[in-house]
């Protein structure tokens, strides 16, 4: 419930405050003393789309609070939560505009979004006039409207149309994978069949290189290594150290000790020696090859080297790259196989979102049928009974909302075709048709605040008179604030306030007054005769007081 707002230096209005209460609250005044102001105000707290330029001439800026009284359990408190602010069964907005354009936000003294004050008004105040913004007399907002009022959940038609959608885009994708494919399709099989031949592995075109080198060189080496084993064997320095290895041990024992290191050192150069001529022997042995295996090695080498050139890769990454073109092959290969599974899916998730969207197709022509009865029930009290309501259900393009359109339509004359709620109705029998669709799709509305801007625009007598009372009615269980000229609304209200404007000098300047009994009665006598009061006029205005 709306309890207070609070308004300083918003257009003509320098300061006004405002207490409110349950039930109905009306708001009266001539035409141009400011209530739209304040509705205005109301929607710059609540973050709704206004002007821009709100600040009061000569001030720096304007402000409006909005203190709300929630029950607990009260649909604002996840907004909150998700915001970071506690839940203490007041909330307080806060809405500063600066002169410059600047705007700042506050829930409990806590800085917002303005999307974050957007979502807590869905939650707490619903504006609704003859021009109506929230959806009412736009079609394409109807089918929402029905699903609210038959409590549906769209979530796992959305959930199975964002399945469909993916499944859709999954086989998009294979398709167009395998197309390109296609196109290349003798090249892969050259390739793969190609590479699979050759078969190089990492770090062989280095080691292929190494082996060329090698054998390249031997012929020139090998003459020397020859030469130098020679020098190292039995006709060389091996058997002149074995001779005086064996001169020295014949008379090592007569020399007293004096040999025993020459000995040593020549035992350990005999070890030395033998392993430099095992070594020797091995690179000569090395270097004796066939010269076919030099033609074997760079042909090889150079089929490789060919190869990394032919496809942009270095020679160590040729089987890696074999690979990939192996799995592109393979896919391809699959392809058709992997397409049908694909198509599969789609046509399986396909007919799983056509059947909730039938089955929730079946739900919204049963709940039409309740909201045209629950619309019959509320037109004839506001002196509309031959006017007739229908939901009009069609077949629409499939979305993650169904497959289907709907459209609300009256017919106000016996045998007249139906139409659009804004094309067939008259200003008045709008402003009726509008009440009782809002008491119809309000009715199960927890905490909301329901305004109704001029909603009895058009309407006199008795028929402002059973607007009036559909008003107090439905303000049994809500909080509905009423800006009217109808004194027959006026007279129903539990709280009635007087917005009146006054000019200063060059100043003009607006006011709120609220009503007590005998102000009321000077207020509804106003609004009966115009700008003479008579007594005849206070006499009526009691008399609507008191029916």
């Amino acid at each position: 419930m709306l309890r207070a707002l609070d308004i300083r230096d918003v257009l003509i209005i320098d300061r006004l405050g405002i207490e409110l209460g349950p039930g109905l609250n009306v708001l009266t005044g001539e035409t141009g003393a400011g209530k739209s102001i304040l509705l205005d105000a109301l929607g710059m707290v609540l973050g709704w789309k206004g002007r821009a330029d709100v600040v009061r001439a000569g001030a720096e800026r304007a402000e409006v609070t909005a203190a709300f009284d929630l029950p607990p359990g009260h649909p604002a408190e996840p907004i909150l939560a998700e915001a970071g602010i506690e839940a203490t069964g007041e909330l307080i907005l806060r809405r500063v505009a600066h002169a410059d354009g600047r705007r700042q936000a506050f829930a409990n003294d806590r800085r917002v979004s303005g999307e974050v004050l957007r979502d807590l008004s869905e939650t707490l105040v619903e504006l609704h006039g003859q021009h109506d913004d929230r959806g009412l007399l736009n079609p394409r907002g109807h089918r929402a409207l029905l699903d609210s009022f038959a409590g549906l959940d769209l979530a796992p038609l959305r959930a199975l149309w964002a399945a469909q959608r993916q499944a859709r885009d999954a086989l998009f994708q294979a398709e167009a994978q395998i197309a390109r494919a296609r196109t290349e399709e003798d090249y892969l099989r050259h390739a793969v069949a190609e590479l699979a031949k050759l078969n190089p592995q990492p770090g062989e075109e280095a080691d292929l290189d190494a082996r060329r080198r090698l054998m390249q060189g031997a012929a020139r080496i090998r003459d020397d290594v020859a030469r130098a084993l020679a020098a190292l064997s039995d006709d060389g320095a091996e058997g002149r150290m074995r001779d005086a290895q064996r001169w020295l041990d014949g008379v090592a024992d007569r020399a007293e000790g004096r040999l025993d290191e020459p000995l040593a050192a020549l035992s350990r150069a005999s070890i030395e020696l033998a392993e430099a001529q095992a070594g020797v022997e091995s690179c000569l042995e090395a270097l004796d090859f066939n010269p076919s295996d030099l033609e074997t090695t760079e042909e090889r080498l150079f089929a490789i080297r060919a190869l990394a050139r032919k496809h942009s890769v270095a020679p160590d990454a040729l089987a890696d790259h074999a690979a990939t073109l192996a799995a592109r092959l393979a896919a391809l290969d699959a392809g058709e196989a992997g397409l049908s599974r694909l198509s599969r899916a789609v046509t399986a998730a396909e007919a799983a979102y056509a059947d909730e969207a039938r089955r929730l197709r079946a739900l919204r022509r049963a709940a039409a049928a309740r909201l045209d009865a629950a619309m019959a029930g509320e037109l004839a009290p506001l002196k509309m009974e031959r006017a007739l309501f229908a939901t009009r259900m069609e077949e629409a393009e499939p979305g993650p909302d169904g497959m289907d359109a709907v459209t609300f339509t009256v017919t106000t004359n016996p045998g007249a075709p139906p139409g659009a709620l804004n094309r067939i109705a008259s200003g008045g029998e709008l402003s009726r048709f509008l009440l009782a669709l809002k008491v119809c799709l309000t009715g199960q509305s927890r905490g909301l605040t329901l305004i109704f801007d001029e909603i009895d625009r058009g309407v006199g007598g008795a028929t402002a008179d059973a607007v009036g009372r559909r008003l107090q009615a439905l303000a049994a269980g809500a909080q509905i604030l009423v800006v009217t000229h109808s004194p027959q609304v006026a007279a129903l209200g539990a709280h009635h306030w007087r917005v009146e404007k006054t000019v200063t000098g060059e100043v003009t300047r607006s006011s709120v007054t609220a009503l007590d009994a005998t102000a009321r009665v000077e207020e509804i006598a106003r609004m009966l005769a115009g700008d003479t009061v008579t007594d005849a006029a206070r006499a009526a205005a009691r008399a609507l007081l008191v029916a």
